[in-house]
């Protein structure tokens, strides 16, 4: 059975707009937004569990709705939004007319897969959610076992770092960590660090990137601290022939990982 909204006082309305806006919210409530038919499609294949779906049958039939959700949305609570109230939740005009509400995931380090020529992305105190999103587009692409973000300064499923990530946010295994629990689950598997540093000696293309490694990465702003800095295996630089010093987060992190790919074939 679909209700209908039509107005943009509506209380679920307005609760999503509080998720939206509120990391606490989303955190207290166990539930992220996802807007866009790409993103959803993404977090179903995923396997998140949906629980409310709003479409705005001006933008998107019902029946296309329907079909973009599939089996998972059979159980979900669904609703048709009126053009005016359905604005309010939208944050682009190519949302698809498609917004959900899903059970937000919860991984642990210790649910990501170890194996011999594991990479690693790991971010420490990441601020910008649309850095955040592109990043997890670089490690969708490079196929990386998990990209852990460490004590970060934004939330994870912020709808800017979703829509920067196109969905990858959940195509990726993603883990919130601190850096003590990283740093202990680092040692325990055998996995070596790689820290990217402005006046590190090494560049990393000539360093060999195969087995199991972690490749650090800092803040947009002042890079990484010193006790990462510090207890890497490796400390690692990319080479600038400009006259700036340093790249954005996100073209740091893929060229290393792009490196440790191509030092492994691909994959291919």
């Amino acid at each position: 059975m679909t209700a209908e909204i039509t107005s943009p006082k509506n209380p679920l309305i307005k609760d999503i707009l509080l998720l939206q806006g509120k990391a606490r919210e989303r955190r207290e409530a166990g539930l992220v937004v996802i807007e866009g038919r790409k993103e959803v499609s993404l977090a179903v294949a995923a396997g998140l569990a949906v629980r409310k779906v709003l479409f705005c049958p001006d933008i998107i039939p019902e029946e296309d709705a329907r079909a973009l959700l599939g089996t998972p949305g059979r159980a979900a609570e669904w609703y048709e939004v009126g053009e005016a109230a359905f604005s309010k939740i939208s944050y682009r005009e190519t949302t698809g007319g498609v917004v959900v509400l899903a059970d937000m995931p919860a991984r642990r380090l210790e649910d990501l897969p170890v194996r011999d020529q594991s990479v690693y992305i790991i971010l420490e105190a990441v601020e910008k959610p649309g850095n955040l999103g592109a990043i997890c587009r670089v490690a969708d692409a490079a196929q990386v076992d998990g990209l852990i973000v460490c004590d970060p300064h934004t939330d994870i499923y912020n709808p800017n770092a979703i829509r920067a990530s196109l969905g990858c946010v959940f195509t990726v295994p993603v883990v919130v960590s601190t850096f003590d629990e990283t740093t202990d689950w680092l040692h325990r598997n055998r996995i070596a660090s790689y820290a990217t540093e402005l006046t590190a000696s090494e560049f990393y293309h000539r360093l060999d990137l195969t087995g199991r490694i972690a490749l650090v990465f800092g803040t947009e702003a002042t890079g990484l601290t010193d006790r990462w800095i510090q207890g890497a295996d490796h400390r690692v630089k990319i080479p600038m022939r400009g006259v700036i010093d340093s790249l954005n987060v996100n073209t740091s992190v893929a060229i290393l990982t792009f490196e440790a790919m191509r030092q492994r074939g691909f994959g291919m």
